[in-house]
């Protein structure tokens, strides 16, 4: 069994994929080719954002976005201690300092209450990430940001494809951002991101960030990087899109058929009603998580912790918050357990990977639940 099966997703698509590949070979153009702005465009199209700048990776996408605004040394931006390393890091490579506020315990996403708090006169934006593939509360994100003159950018490289409300994930707030890792659900074959916007001048900045700042050839109007999503990957992605809608359905299946499996015998990150998940990952809250994942590998079953150590007690990160302590984050940081999820998971597998997981948590299944109800 796979964690994520792309070989089975490849054998589905091979024809359009070899084709789209063989195309790019064709023509030559590696770099900026006819591909990228086909790509942008259906993106743009998919989200709602008025302009897609696709770029070299998702974290390439935050440090594109902070760099676009003008945040820097001297500023904060606040953020989760609970996502994957690039949030911060990007915070941390435009020169700012990233500002921890700690999560909501049902989705794992930053918690809008507590942003506020947060907010001295050296902020001058708000990240937060859709974590697991779920938007976080974005009106309410928003309209924090708002009434004190804030830029959001959503960190959206788990939850392309996601909605909240109705509205897209990328196109939910000042800028978004999104990767195409392998392994996202809308995945290259190599590093890739996109910036979503529907603000023009904001546009205009991050396309000429992402060419070393360069409005024409070699005329430099700002500071730049090197960002560019190479066009054999926009090609894959292009490919990819095909099957997407598809794809987003058979893993919503599996995650029902997961939740009906395992609710209410262990705690899930619960999908809110008011928005959907694209499952990146399929998490639920275990105790004793090395011997679980043991008796899991045991059985032939993979599994992935996402992610075993915050932010803040990362040995690079720890001196920007001493002594912090964001309880709901640490307590899953301690429990959180991925699950083999993609659309090409079998049901089958779907009900050894449940059945196995509750005979392996069985034991410590009611201490984990009265441990997490004490979060609430």
């Amino acid at each position: 069994m796979e964690f994520i099966d792309l070989k089975s997703q490849y054998d589905t698509s091979r024809n359009v994929i070899n084709n789209r590949i063989q195309a790019v070979l064709d023509h030559g153009q590696y770099i900026m080719g006819p591909e990228v702005a086909e790509l942008e465009q259906r993106l743009a199209d998919y989200t709602g954002a008025r302009h897609c700048i696709t770029v070299a990776s998702g974290t390439e996408a935050l440090v594109i976005a902070l760099m676009a605004l003008g945040v820097g040394p001297g500023n904060e931006v606040i953020t989760t201690p609970f996502s994957f390393i690039a949030t911060a890091e990007a915070i941390l490579l435009v020169g700012a300092r990233p500002v921890f506020v700690d999560i909501e315990r049902t989705t794992c996403n930053l918690d809008p209450r507590l942003i506020e708090d947060a907010i001295t006169p050296a902020t001058r934006a708000i990240i937060p990430v859709s974590l697991y593939g779920q938007p976080p509360d974005m009106d309410a994100i928003n309209s924090v940001a708002a009434r004190h003159g804030l830029a959001v950018i959503e960190d959206g490289a788990q939850s392309f494809g996601a909605t909240y409300r109705g509205r897209q994930s990328g196109n939910l707030s000042t800028i978004g951002c999104t990767s195409f890792f392998p392994s996202k659900p809308l995945g290259c074959y190599g590093d890739g991101g996109a910036l979503f916007t529907s603000d023009d001048l904001l546009a205009g900045a991050m396309r000429e960030i992402r060419v070393h700042g360069q409005s024409r050839r070699y005329v430099h109007t700002r500071l730049g990087v090197g960002g560019r999503m190479d066009t054999l990957q926009c090609a894959i992605a292009l490919a990819k899109l095909e099957r997407f809608d598809w794809e987003l359905k058979q893993r919503r299946r599996v995650a029902a058929a997961y939740d009906e499996m395992l609710y209410p015998h262990l705690p899930l990150v619960a999908c809110r009603s008011d928005r959907t998940s694209v499952h990146a990952q399929y998490t639920v809250l275990v105790e004793g998580r090395d011997q679980v994942r043991a008796v899991l590998d045991a059985a032939g079953i993979p599994t992935a912790v996402h992610y075993p150590l915050p932010m803040h007690q990362q040995p690079a990160y720890a001196h920007l918050a001493p002594g912090a302590r964001y309880p709901v984050t640490e307590a899953m940081a301690a429990r959180v357990l991925s699950l083999p999820m993609g659309p090409y998971l079998a049901a089958p597998d779907a009900r050894h990977v449940a059945q196995s997981l509750l005979r392996a948590t069985k034991p410590a299944q009611s201490r984990g639940v009265e441990a997490v109800e004490l979060l609430e």
